[in-house]
């Protein structure tokens, strides 16, 4: 009699054991799987408040930016007064019937802003070359020494505006003045088929590009067109180039 019931009693002790593990197996994969979803819903929360945050400083960084370049601009074009000095090439016609002759040329010029975008210029240029004379003049002189100076005044409009870079157009007009005959030899420069000596009615027309080292500092490169009337009824339509350094001071108020 008391065998059976210690037997019994020993197999319900290991059931009772056996759920206890089990209860405690179940308990364990439930806590961990609860701590894998919190760690993962920790993540995202974290990756998603990250992703908000680059964002608002990504904003506030172009913000940041743009207001800058607005105060360099503002600050590169308020300037009154921009003087720039260079120099360049021209193709100039000499005379009526001669060939077009290549010259080297400085210029120089002084603006003042009356706004960021208009401007009153006060122009000089001077042109050197050595003309095609006429073919088998009795001279044997064929390229005389030519210098031309044009001195003008005119308006400038900058159309352009930027951080680094600016275009501009000026329209002028003026006085010029040609020295012919200094390279003849003493030979009037009419004899060899080229303009007389004096001074003549000068226009141009010119786009300017600006690039801006600093605010009051910047490199321009100007292609020109320079109409000179040193003949009795004609145009001259010269092209050329100029480049050069610009130094901007004072301030619009």
């Amino acid at each position: 009699m008391g065998g059976p019931r210690r037997v019994g009693s020993r197999n319900r002790a290991r059931t009772l054991m056996g759920r206890s593990s089990d209860l405690k197996y179940v308990g364990r994969n439930g806590a961990m799987r609860w701590l894998a979803v919190s760690v993962v819903a920790l993540a995202l929360v974290g990756s998603a408040s990250g992703q908000a945050t680059q964002r608002r400083a990504r904003r506030e960084t172009n913000a940041a930016r743009k207001a800058r370049i607005d105060r360099t601009i503002n600050d590169t074009y308020s300037h009154r007064y921009e003087v720039f000095g260079g120099g360049g090439y021209m193709r100039f016609r000499s005379g009526e019937t001669t060939k077009r002759n290549n010259e080297v040329t400085w210029a120089a010029n002084g603006t003042y802003f009356l706004s960021q975008k208009f401007g009153v210029v006060a122009d000089a240029r001077g042109m050197f070359g050595n003309a095609n004379a006429t073919i088998n003049n009795i001279y044997g002189v064929y390229r005389p020494q030519i210098n031309e100076y044009t001195f003008m005044g005119g308006g400038s409009y900058r159309f352009y505006a930027h951080e680094k870079t600016a275009l501009s157009v000026q329209a002028l007009g003026g006085v010029g003045w040609g020295i012919f005959s200094g390279g003849s030899k003493a030979i009037p420069s009419t004899a060899l088929g080229i303009w007389p000596d004096g001074f003549k009615p000068a226009f141009s027309l010119g786009v300017s590009a600006d690039y801006n080292f600093y605010p009051n500092l910047a490199f321009r490169v100007t292609p020109t067109y320079v109409a000179t009337t040193f003949g009795s009824s004609s145009v001259q339509n010269n092209l050329g180039v100029n480049a050069g350094i610009i130094y901007r001071f004072g301030r619009q108020k």
